[in-house]
């Protein structure tokens, strides 16, 4: 079945920089779309950034263009988002997935920018 685990998250100054991996099994990763949502206290989810499968292709929600990152290595089936200039908007659990809406993710990883 598939499985999507993240990592990576923690506490940040703002400012900051974190890089969040998902270690993706149970499917065909390199064939496959991924995404990141995040979801933030007393906040709906989320859709962050996608990246198609050979990584041709990326997109960003507006707030985090220019600050955030995703890549993937296909050889390992793992996702990445590297985050920088973190803001305290950035709060919230962060989930890599199979489809924009979230439906098949991982357990989330928990970041919180504050000073």
């Amino acid at each position: 079945q598939v499985q999507l685990v993240e990592s990576g998250g923690g506490l940040v100054q703002p400012g900051g920089s974190l890089r969040l991996s998902c270690a993706a099994s149970g499917f065909t990763f390199r064939d496959s779309w991924m995404f990141w949502l995040r979801q933030a206290p007393g906040n709906g989810l989320e859709w962050v950034s996608s990246i198609s499968s050979l990584a041709s292709h990326t997109y960003y929600t507006e707030p985090v263009k220019g600050r955030f990152t995703i890549s993937r290595d296909n050889a390992k089936s793992t996702l990445y988002l590297q985050m920088d200039s973190l803001k305290s908007d950035d709060t919230a659990v962060y989930y890599c997935a199979k489809d924009y809406q979230g439906r098949e993710r991982g357990q989330g990883t928990q970041v919180v920018v504050s000073s």
